[in-house]
């Protein structure tokens, strides 16, 4: 586990650097730190980030990622360790496949696929940004909403997360949307810089893209954070990267939620740089349940 102490920016860095094992099985093997947490369990967008990484480690420079799909098998142990272990499963001419399994206690906590694609011409589209949205700067930080509240969760969120996150419009940690509806835009961005590396920015922003997906769910059914007895879960997450951008500037990220039934929620967003282009495509499905009274 890495410092619950340290500088939140250097531990985003700790983690997201993986150790070369030098074990070689039929796959390449890989071991990170657990960032602390306030409830003990491994942050999702974190080890979504670090399986990416893990993959990205066995395939050509000149080939990004593209896609990713992941799905969450068993709650991680912040306490532990993570090992990665990556299948090399195709190398084309264009693209290149990869699965990471990531383990704790030799159980797999998660399971991805990821593709890799040299960058080639071809047709360009995107959907527009939404307009006449307020700057991020007009926004109040999280550490501004709940950072009075004497609680680990609420600290941990307003002090110790890598990332500034600032919604538009009203923020459903402690109140439920006086108009109910099944979308929402956030402003998010590192709260320090990155380096210069495309690879990191893209498992930076798979890290970050995990920390609010659900809320469309919760905010169009009035459920907020702390509703009592609330449970919720990411189930899968899948991502596309379009066009390369940076996490450590400012990136409006569109969500909402298309269906929610049986216990389950599916939530889907659109990663924008601030000028406007469409870096990423997001979809998670997610366990989301609360008490019947």
């Amino acid at each position: 586990m890495t410092n619950p102490n340290a500088d939140p920016m250097a531990d985003l860095l700790a983690t997201l650097t993986l150790t070369d094992t030098g074990a070689r099985t039929a796959e390449d093997i890989f071991t990170a730190p657990s960032q602390w947490t306030a409830h003990g369990r491994v942050f999702g967008g974190q080890v979504l980030a670090q399986s990416l990484i893990a993959a990205q480690h066995t395939v050509d420079g000149e080939r990004p990622a593209h896609s990713m799909h992941g799905y969450f098998l068993r709650p991680g142990d912040t306490s532990k360790p993570i090992t990665f272990s990556v299948d090399r499963i195709h190398d084309g001419r264009s693209f290149s496949t990869r699965r990471t399994q990531a383990y704790q206690d030799g159980l797999p906590i998660l399971s991805m696929i990821a593709s890799f694609q040299s960058v080639g011409p071809g047709l360009d589209h995107q959907i527009d940004m939404p307009t006449d949205l307020p700057n991020p700067e007009e926004l109040p930080s999280v550490a501004e909403l709940i950072g009075h509240i004497d609680h680990p969760i609420a600290q941990n969120w307003a002090h110790r997360r890598p990332f500034d996150i600032r919604h538009v419009g009203s923020p459903i940690y402690l109140a439920s949307d006086p108009n109910p509806v099944e979308y929402q835009a956030i402003w998010m961005k590192s709260i320090g810089p990155l380096p210069d590396d495309p690879d990191l920015h893209r498992a930076a922003m798979a890290y970050a893209s995990d920390y609010s997906l659900l809320e469309p769910i919760f905010r169009r059914h009035s459920v907020v954070w702390v509703t009592p007895g609330l449970k919720s879960a990411s189930l899968d997450h899948a991502m596309w990267w379009h066009r390369p951008g940076r996490a450590d500037e400012w990136m409006l990220y569109v969500q909402e939620s298309p269906s929610a039934q049986g216990g389950r929620g599916l939530a889907t967003g659109r990663i924008y740089s601030q000028a406007g282009i469409l870096l990423a495509s997001v979809a998670q499905e997610g366990m989301v349940r609360v008490p019947v009274h």
